[in-house]
């Protein structure tokens, strides 16, 4: 019988805690989140130093979970590879992991690869989809990144397009925190989008008359807040649910707008999506929508940052000769391309 490879995917980039173990490219044995968003809520956001300190007590006993989740009693002999994101990210959050990985690696005698975050993220859909084969256009789209890349090969990928100011996820939480509803914003609006209406207000859909491939978000950030405080000053009401819709509608056009513009220039009309934003309903409604797209989609609990996306991406990696050492090191902004 054929030896199993299992690969020990960590990440800790941000505030999320995530171990899995995978076998191969897709079979999850196990796959283990520690979140913080309660801790990180009464600020509004995540504090680094903060969230250092909490993947500090999660992380250990998340990996003894995730070995006996799998069935590893003896991981020197059992596992083949450890996988950690080494960035982007906050750079305390990022050590914790790497340092983590390398003790680990250094003690089991293991192969060890750092794995770009953003890497990651595109192989969330790799994981869901044994289909999604390069070439193909993904959207990255989360709280700290928007961005179009093509997929030309695995470990090959080009930058089509940014975002110039906020990412997306971003623009969502300051929305959120303007309209008080609590952090993280983009699932609470996300929510309250589908009870309002999307034509109460007609908010700007930022370069979409630019053939640029190209995001921006905060001028439609700031219109959210011209229309609030006008709405303050004549002792009306906000409602809540119609600025909601409207800010996504707003927001769901402009990163459709620029997708259909990298499928215009490329010609490739394989899609795919990544991120935490990925996870909303407003914008996979819309790419559901384009049934001239072959369009690939990851389960909600793979758009959020986790450890299954980073031991897929390490795995493949591997598979096409790359490997770190021991004197691997976080770099915060290390961009995939």
């Amino acid at each position: 019988m054929e030896r199993r490879f299992l690969t020990l995917g960590i990440e800790s980039s941000c505030d999320d805690t995530a171990v899995s173990i995978l076998d191969g490219q897709r079979d999850v044995k196990a796959d283990l989140i520690s979140s913080q968003i309660k801790d990180h809520a009464p600020f509004g956001g995540v504090v680094p130093e903060f969230a250092s300190r909490k993947h500090l007590e999660a992380i250990l006993p998340l990996v003894d979970r995730a070995l006996e989740n799998a069935g590893v009693s003896d991981p020197a002999q059992e596992l083949s590879l450890i996988g950690v994101t080494a960035g982007p990210g906050l750079m305390g959050s990022l050590l914790v992991g790497v340092m983590t990985a390398k003790a680990l690696a250094q003690t089991w005698h293991l192969p060890i690869l750092g794995v770009n975050h953003l890497e990651g993220h595109l192989f969330a859909n790799v994981v869901a989809s044994p289909d999604l084969e390069p070439p193909f256009i993904c959207l990255i789209v989360s709280g700290g990144h928007t961005e179009i890349i093509l997929a030309e090969d695995f470990g090959n990928y080009s930058l089509l397009g940014a975002t110039r100011d906020d990412a997306a996820g971003e623009a969502y939480d300051k929305v959120a925190k303007l309209l008080g509803l609590g952090y993280p914003g983009g699932p609470i609006i996300d929510s309250l989008a589908h009870k309002g209406n999307s034509e109460a207000f007609s908010f700007p859909v930022p370069l979409r008359s630019s053939d640029e491939i190209a995001f921006s978000f905060s001028g439609l950030k700031t219109a959210v807040l011209w229309a609030v405080k006008d709405l303050k000053e004549k002792s009306v009401d906000l409602p809540i649910a119609d600025l909601c819709a409207s800010f996504q509608k707003a927001a769901v056009e402009a990163l459709m707008t620029k997708v259909e513009r990298a499928v215009e220039v490329t010609g490739i009309r394989k899609v795919a999506i990544s991120g935490g934003v990925a996870a909303n309903r407003g914008l996979r409604n819309a790419l559901q929508r384009k049934k001239d797209w072959n369009v690939f989609i990851p389960p909600a609990i793979r758009c959020t940052d986790n450890g299954v996306m980073i031991a897929a991406a390490a795995y493949n990696g591997y598979k096409r000769g790359l490997i770190s050492d021991l004197f691997l090191t976080p770099n915060p902004s290390w961009p995939l391309v």
